[in-house]
């Protein structure tokens, strides 16, 4: 017989003298993460990797902390790292519609931004006052004059030819007419009909002569007119270079070093002296309407510069954690604004994204969010890819839309992403995306659990104690930072482990902190901590309680007393919401002659799953490998969960099965007062199970409701000893002898517990020990077989 295990094994309780203190607040604050060497190895090593594509993939279940971590984790690290350079979008004066990218040494890029306003202002200041100048005036006018003189010397030739040949030169819309004179008189077109023919013609002669010196005398006019004017615009420019000569010399010698600043300064220069009309322009003597006005202000703003990046008060690298990473918030937009009823936009209107401002420094992402925004994973990987941010309109990007707008400049892209997720997320990426791997090539694994030593247990209560002082939180004497310890040991379902779901952990601790203020207490007691661990479970528990009213109505048929043929009480895990609990689940079984094996009607109901249908074809494995020596297995049974109406999988009621069906075949009763957990293998080896401390204090709940008789108890695997953090209550109630728990390492073992009678021992002869258990399964089989090939004869 299995020896039980005693109260003291079943609840691993922290010593309070392991602390070292009589309160939190005595403990010096704990600086590094606890708990996550190898995810911290990994960051150290994915951080200062400077090679592509050793991005990392920070991977955890919630409340562990992970993004807490990498946070602080990167504060740390982003220090030493040096700042990095601005980045400005300037307009292309070459290509219009292609803003240019011009990168700039750190916070240099809000001084270029103003000394340009300086050149545009002054400019616009100087070059008016420069050409309302006396001395500008003298200089245009003499050459203005010079060349009128010449005009009116070369018109007062051609007319003074024309009136000779009897004409007159008049000026006209179209240029100069050459009007006949007759008897000194100019006339007319119908004066001019009404002529002798002879005359008509000798005037026709005349005209056209006179056409050709007119024609020639206008090639030399306009050639002085280009001439003049090539002066002037001369003029201008020597006026305007002269003007705003120095604002433009010492931006060049400013940013020397700069050949794209010094190369747009010089296109910037270009400009104002090829539209120096915008620049002087003349007082108009009406308002000039609202387009003009616009049309005037776009054309200044093509002078301004966009400061993408600036990084001037940074001190280190810098660090962006995007939350929400839709594909505008990573990659920057372009903005638009309605004019005229027209959207319209510009350079100044494009917006950076997190990749420009995480440039030169670290990332975050929430890789699950990440996958649900469209457009942002795949552009996310094409720029790391690339190496390149490039600012695209979303519908461009998903082939949607065609559209004319601007095509910024692609801006060098130097940044470590760190993705944080489920590991279920990671192994998906991995398994289903190529480029993941390529681009993703660290993995920081976060751990749910860490060793449970004295050095351990030492940084988690220091680790309290940031959390109380953080948080303005009452300190925890040394009982509540053990009461402490033990909730996060069962969290961890192992005794050995503390649990590294810190964030869980801290809960318990502010609503400790609650209940002691409500006391008004000095510090957080051992009983403040357990209240607000019973307040946590009652505030979630309605629907165990619920299935518990059930049971003892006999509304769910339960027994925890008697003896039954074939029936067994199983364990069971639910878990609803933030909630897991336990409970005990009927498990029968019938048999008849046959061969169709063991039948699973969850299975065949579909409401079994695929482990629990290995589990049930495992027993077939074992009993043939047990009983079918020297005989077929002919029976059919019938395994099934009663008054279960949800889908059951898992293999941990393997166990109870077989003894369900054990017990059927040697007609032996089970003890009800027993219930069963663990799965079992081909050789007949109990194995481990999860969820074992919410099973049996499931199984305890039901039976301290109909009444505790001190023969109640459950059988578990003896693997999972080392699992068990049972509730205090139950703890007592082991101590006292009400309540069992029998480690079980073989099936033979739980069906001497179960039944009261011997399993067997195979004999020489190849039987069992007469009387056993197994002597009645391989008797009844073998009488099962025999009827099966009785009745099988006689259909033949």
């Amino acid at each position: 017989m299995i020896d039980e295990l005693p109260a003291d094994t079943v609840r691993k309780v922290c010593d309070p003298s392991l602390i070292q203190c009589k309160t939190t607040e005595e403990l010096s604050p704990v600086d590094d993460i606890i708990g996550q060497e190898r995810a911290l190895r990994a960051l150290r090593f994915g951080l200062d990797i400077e090679n592509h594509g050793f991005n990392i993939f920070v991977a955890g279940y919630p409340g562990t902390g992970k993004t807490t971590t990498v946070r602080s984790f990167l504060v740390d690290v982003a220090k030493s790292k040096p700042a990095p350079i601005d980045w400005v979008y300037v307009y292309n004066f070459k290509k219009q519609g292609e803003p240019r990218a011009i990168e700039m040494p750190r916070g240099m890029g809000v001084v270029f931004k103003r000394d340009l306003e300086e050149l545009l202002n002054g400019a616009r200041k100087v070059l008016p006052e420069a050409f309302e100048s006396e001395e500008y005036i003298l200089r245009r006018q003499s050459l203005v004059k010079a060349v009128e003189a010449q005009r009116d010397k070369l018109l007062a030739e051609v007319n003074e030819k024309a009136k000779k040949k009897g004409f007159v030169l008049r000026p006209s819309q179209s240029g100069l007419l050459i009007v006949p004179v007759v008897e000194g008189q100019p006339i007319s077109d119908q004066e001019m009909a009404a002529l002798d023919p002879e005359l008509l013609e000798k005037i026709a002669d005349a005209r056209e002569e006179l056409n050709t010196e007119l024609r020639s005398a206008m090639r030399e006019l306009r050639k002085l007119e280009s001439e003049v004017s090539s002066k002037v615009e001369a003029l201008n420019r020597d006026v305007a270079l002269f003007a705003i000569g120095h604002f433009v010399a010492d931006l060049r010698e400013n940013y020397s070093q700069n050949e794209e600043a010094v190369a747009y300064i010089d296109d910037v220069e270009q400009t104002i002296l090829s539209n120096l009309p915008v620049f002087v322009q003349p007082p108009q003597q009406t308002q000039p309407n609202a387009q003009e006005l616009v049309a005037r202000e776009r054309f200044f703003r093509n002078f301004e510069v966009n400061v993408i990046v600036d990084n001037g008060e940074l001190e280190g690298a810098p660090i962006v954690v995007e939350m929400n990473p839709t594909y505008l918030n990573l990659f920057g937009q372009i903005e638009k604004e309605a004019r005229f009823g027209v959207l319209m936009t510009d350079f100044t209107m494009i917006q950076p994204g997190s990749l420009h401002k995480a440039n030169g420094g670290y990332l975050m992402i929430p890789v699950e969010e990440l996958l649900k925004a469209p457009l942002s994973w795949e552009s996310l990987k094409r720029a790391l890819k690339n190496r390149e941010i490039v600012i695209e309109e979303a519908p461009q990007v998903a082939g949607t839309l065609a559209t004319r707008g601007l095509k910024p400049e692609p801006i060098p892209l130097d940044v470590k992403v760190i993705l944080v997720g489920d590991p279920s997320i990671y192994e998906l990426l991995y398994t289903r995306d190529p480029d993941f791997k390529e681009l993703f090539k660290v993995k920081a694994h976060f751990d749910i659990t860490m060793p449970r030593t004295k050095e351990n247990i030492m940084k988690y209560a220091s680790a309290m104690a940031n959390v109380c002082a953080r948080e303005g939180l009452k300190h925890l004497d040394a009982e509540a930072a053990a009461k402490v310890i033990e909730y996060s040991v069962r969290l961890a379902d192992d005794q050995e482990k503390l649990s590294t779901r810190f964030a869980d952990v801290a809960d318990i601790v502010r609503e400790a902190t609650f209940y002691a203020t409500k006391e008004k207490a000095k510090h957080v007691s051992a009983a403040h901590v357990k209240k607000a661990i019973e307040e946590k479970v009652y505030r979630s528990n309605l629907i165990q309680e619920k299935i518990q009213e059930m049971i003892k109505r006999r509304v769910i048929l339960i027994d925890t007393q008697g003896e039954k043929v074939g029936q067994v009480n199983g364990l069971t895990v639910m878990k609803y919401g933030d909630f897991t609990f336990g409970g005990p689940s009927r498990v029968t079984v019938s048999i008849g002659v046959g061969r169709h094996g063991i039948v699973d009607i969850e299975r065949e109901s579909n409401l079994g799953g695929n482990i629990h249908t290995k589990g049930v074809m495992i027993l077939g494995g074992y009993l043939q490998g047990l009983f079918a020596h020297d005989k077929p297995l002919s029976l059919s049974a019938r395994l099934v969960f009663e008054q279960s109406y949800a889908g059951v999988d898992g293999d941990s009621a393997s166990s109870t099965e077989l003894y369900a069906l054990l017990s059927t075949l040697s007609g032996l009763p089970i003890k009800q007062n027993f219930a069963v957990t663990g799965s079992v293998n081909q050789r007949g080896q109990v194995q481990a199970i999860g969820g074992v401390n919410e099973k049996i204090e499931g199984f305890f709940e039901v039976c301290r409701a109909g009444g505790l008789t001190g023969e109640q108890g459950v059988l578990i695997p003896a693997s999972n000893v080392q699992n068990l953090m049972l509730k205090e209550d139950l703890v007592e109630a082991i101590r006292e002898g009400k309540f069992h728990i029998y480690p079980i390492e073989r099936i033979e073992e739980g069906i001497e517990i179960l039944t009261g009678a011997r399993a067997g021992v195979r004999q020489p002869d190849g039987g069992f020990e007469e009387g056993s258990v197994y002597d009645l399964v391989d008797k009844r089989l073998m009488e099962m077989a025999q009827k099966l090939r009785e009745f099988e004869g006689a259909k033949e």
